[in-house]
């Protein structure tokens, strides 16, 4: 049985270490030219780190890694409105907190799987899906077939939207900036994002005395204005916020910036069609204001190699994996939009209503949320 990935990111690299590991050699397929180390920083929680320790990597990703200590959401005067202790909640649920360079973990995954199963400069433009196979049809003319295909590529895949044209990328209402810098003699580290009236900050520091830092800004889609912020520009906006921001922006040069408006996928129906099934951003692609985003895909990768072990048809297997799967990225989409929608709140009264009734909300609601996300059904 041929098995083929389209996309070789964290869910079609994760997944295809976990086929890997059940006897199944897949082939993967990457619309980009080459691979090159390309991101920014992401955070890893307990559940993704638990999913790698099922395939026997986790190890070798957290030795990539820093462990922060705790995650802090602060106003923009800096005081704080809720703070988790990392390791409180890896003493309960297993390494949390774990923030990683996007292309150190991409490296990671790359370094477990043999080169020759992985072709690039493949972007899939359209299948054709019959009783005896799946043919694909690639942006440069070419093809190819395969027996079953996991669909990777992404919120953007033109797979999906053949399979599902309705599910079609939706705009959350703010765009948003990253950059990756040498954090030289500034000390900082814990985790903290920054709710103010002019938007939001966030602070990741990383390995190798770096700090990913993120700024989102209410804004309309693509909005050419945006497009063409500067640093001086992010300096201005955010002039008032806490230290160490205005610092960290110093330290940012106008090529270090990587901006895109926040998108994500209102849940879909179905994730499995026969012999292709969704995975990834392809599938339930969310906002990352839960951190949730890589974690739902690394997620995915044991579900699926789970089923395909235990279920001799993969159709079957992609049906199970289907129920196991939607109503889990159902709660992560539709809760990160939500709150997504709150971290943004621009006015100052309500920005201070809710503020104080973050920090009033007890920690029974903070640690039953915790559960369902951390408490994993592999």
């Amino acid at each position: 049985m041929k098995y083929t990935i389209l996309g070789a990111g964290i869910a079609g690299l994760s997944t295809a270490i976990a086929l890997q590991k059940i006897g199944i050699q897949a082939q993967v397929f990457e619309a980009a030219p080459e691979i090159k180390p390309l991101g920014a920083g992401l955070l890893l929680a307990a559940n993704a780190v638990k999913a790698y320790q099922r395939l026997e990597i986790a190890d070798k990703i957290v030795a990539r890694g820093h462990l922060l200590p705790t995650f802090a959401i602060l106003d923009q005067a800096g005081s704080t409105i809720t703070l988790a202790d990392a390791a409180a909640i890896s003493q309960r649920y297993g390494l949390h907190n774990f923030a990683i360079h996007r292309a150190d973990l991409h490296e990671a995954l790359l370094s477990e799987l043999d080169a020759q199963y992985i072709t690039t400069g493949k972007r899939a433009v359209q299948i054709e899906q019959n009783e005896a196979d799946i043919t694909i049809q690639f942006q440069d003319g070419t093809s190819a077939t395969t027996d079953c295909l996991i669909v990777a590529d992404g919120i953007h895949s033109a797979v999906r939207r053949q399979l599902l044209p309705d599910a079609v990328p939706r705009y959350a209402g703010y765009t948003c900036w990253r950059a990756v810098i040498d954090a030289g003699d500034l000390e900082w580290s814990a985790a903290s994002e920054t709710w103010g009236t002019n938007g939001r900050f966030g602070i990741v520091p990383l390995s190798g005395n770096r700090i990913y830092w993120f700024a989102c800004i209410n804004a309309p889609a693509n909005d050419a204005d945006m497009s063409r912020y500067t640093v001086a520009d992010l300096q201005r906006h955010f002039g008032n916020y806490h230290a160490p921001i205005a610092q960290i922006l110093a330290k940012t040069r106008d090529e270090d910036l990587v901006w895109n408006d926040i998108i994500d996928l209102k849940p879909v129906k179905n994730f499995a069609f026969g012999k292709i099934v969704l995975i990834g951003d392809a599938a339930h692609a969310t906002t990352p204001n839960m951190g949730q985003g890589a974690c739902q895909a690394i997620e995915d990768a044991v579900v699926l190699a789970d089923e395909l072990a235990r279920n001799e048809k993969p159709e079957v297997a992609f049906r199970a994996f289907e129920q196991r799967r939607l109503k889990r990225t159902r709660y992560i989409v539709n809760n990160s939009r939500t709150l997504g929608w709150l971290a943004q709140i621009s006015h100052p009264l309500l920005a201070t209503a809710r503020n104080t009734l973050f920090r009033i909300i007890p920690e029974s609601v903070n640690e039953r949320q915790m559960k369902t996300l951390f408490e994993v059904d592999f």
